[in-house]
């Protein structure tokens, strides 16, 4: 080992408090660090067209402990290739890779890629959404949502900030609401991070919908076929509500830490994420014990890609016609592993009027525009708790229904009670109250509990001065 990979693996183990893991896990954690950082550069600078700089600064600035190694990172954006270059002490380095179409994914420079893309045919679809609202910004209908508003995007005096970056206000299904950060505007597209699982969870329903897969009946991974295999028993449902029982660690917080842990080696240096979860021990029987991670989402887009067809050209030509394009979500960029699978646990890309646009997917049963979308008690069924998650964890989306501690906790801040929703690390919300015919997609790069307290003033709000007038007034 060079002296300069010394002082890496010290260096991370030390902040890591990895001294009792081996040492090829630790050795691992620079490379863990450095993708993050490249794949979230890559796709804020290509896809949504921000300023790197500042998204380095603000992603960094909200996972706990980076501070402590952010002085060592240097990277480089390469406008000419579109990629991005980081590395950490000057090894750890990863590469993550721009490709017109299907945003950015880490390159190892080990293999082919699946760079597929569909016909420009399939970009065009019949819109079952109504318009939502017109081509200019939506002011807020009345001055109670505009304090609202004012409220969500305030900064405390000192950090951690919530840096808000967008808030959609849809009532009834018409826009009321809505406001950007400077930089940002209806048609930028916004990383959603694990808000992406709930989009998952659609496209796992229309299967279900199709007939092309069973929730309850084991998911049909070839690597667990043998009964005698104790993985067998793993059905789709224990995999949306992350009771697999598969041993990769914890997906629950982005922090430095969180580099040792295996779910984030197979996002950042496995080529094949799929074969990396499935490859995966079973540390609990499945359904006995909730964890959530990213590796149960990544099997469940390997799923979705075997049954669209088994390219990403096929999954995107999938998603278009059975779900964004019904929907109208325009501004869309869904990424993919060097394999082709979907990164479906946390990289999807979209405006938030997109966000808010699927959203509204779950008002009405799966039903839009006359035409059901999901199957049947799906959006029941995604937001029913999930018996051992004690934060409040449906299938696929986080949900307030039930008495876990986190719906208690939330309900307490003023969510209702009905309330469900998709949720991404640093504050991206996609909020469904059926009853209120509401939906709000807040997005941001918030590094105080994902501004949970923040955002459930937000809702508290939203719901007063829209729910107590019985009309509000669409926006132009």
């Amino acid at each position: 080992m060079t002296r300069k990979n010394r002082i890496i693996l010290l260096v991370t183990t030390t902040l890591c408090g990895a001294l009792a893991l081996t040492a090829v896990r630790a050795y691992d954690a620079p490379s863990v660090a450095t993708g993050f950082v490249a794949h979230v550069l890559c796709s804020e600078t290509f896809v949504s067209g921000l300023d790197p700089d500042r998204v380095f600064s603000e992603t960094t600035a909200a996972m706990p402990g980076t501070g402590l190694i952010t002085w060592a990172m240097d990277y480089k954006i390469d406008r000419a290739r579109k990629d991005v270059t980081v590395t950490l002490l000057g090894g750890g380095q990863s590469h993550a890779v721009y490709r017109e179409g299907l945003g950015c994914y880490i390159s190892r420079d080990d293999g082919s890629v699946d760079a597929s893309l569909p016909s420009a045919a399939s970009n065009t679809q019949h819109v079952l959404l109504p318009e939502i609202g017109g081509p200019s910004l939506v002011e807020p209908a009345n001055q109670e949502l505009g304090l609202a508003l004012d409220r969500a995007f305030a900064e405390p005096d000192q950090p951690p900030f919530r840096h808000t970056k967008a808030v959609v206000v849809l009532k009834d299904g018409h826009v009321v609401a809505e406001r950007y950060a400077p930089g940002y505007g209806i048609a930028t597209p916004i990383l959603g991070y694990s808000a992406t699982k709930s989009v998952t969870s659609a496209l796992i329903g229309i299967l279900v919908r199709k007939g092309k897969l069973a929730v309850n009946e084991p998911a049909p991974v070839a690597a667990w076929q043998n009964p005698n295999d104790p993985r067998h028993a793993i059905t789709i449902d224990h995999l949306l509500r992350h009771t697999s029982g598969l041993a990769m660690g914890s997906s629950l917080h982005a922090s430095l830490a969180s580099a040792i842990a295996p779910v984030n080696q197979m996002k950042y240096i496995a080529r094949d994420m799929a074969a990396f979860a499935e490859s995966a021990d079973l540390e609990s029987r499945p359904g006995s014990a909730w964890n959530y991670h990213d590796g149960n989402t990544i099997i469940l887009s390997h799923l979705i890609r075997d049954a669209a067809g088994g390219h990403a050209a096929d999954v995107l030509r999938f998603a278009r016609a059975e779900l964004f394009g019904p929907l109208g979500m325009r501004n869309v960029t869904l990424e993919f592993d060097a394999t082709g699978t979907p990164e479906g646990s946390s990289q999807m890309l979209a405006s938030a009027r997109d966000w808010a646009r699927f959203g509204a997917l779950y008002l009405d049963d799966g039903i839009i525009g006359g035409k059901r979308i999901l199957p049947e008690g799906w959006v029941n069924y995604s937001a029913a708790p999930t018996q051992s998650a004690w934060v409040g964890n449906g299938a696929g989306f986080w949900t307030n229904r039930g008495d876990s501690y986190g719906a208690k906790y939330r309900t307490g801040l003023g969510w209702p009670a009905e309330s469900f929703y998709a949720s991404g690390t640093f504050g991206q919300y996609v909020i469904i109250v059926p009853s209120e015919r509401l939906v709000i997609a807040r997005l941001g790069t918030s590094g105080n509990r994902y501004d949970i307290e923040g955002v459930s003033r937000l809702v508290a709000d939203v719901i007063a001065a829209t729910g107590n007038k019985g009309h509000v007034a669409a926006g132009n």
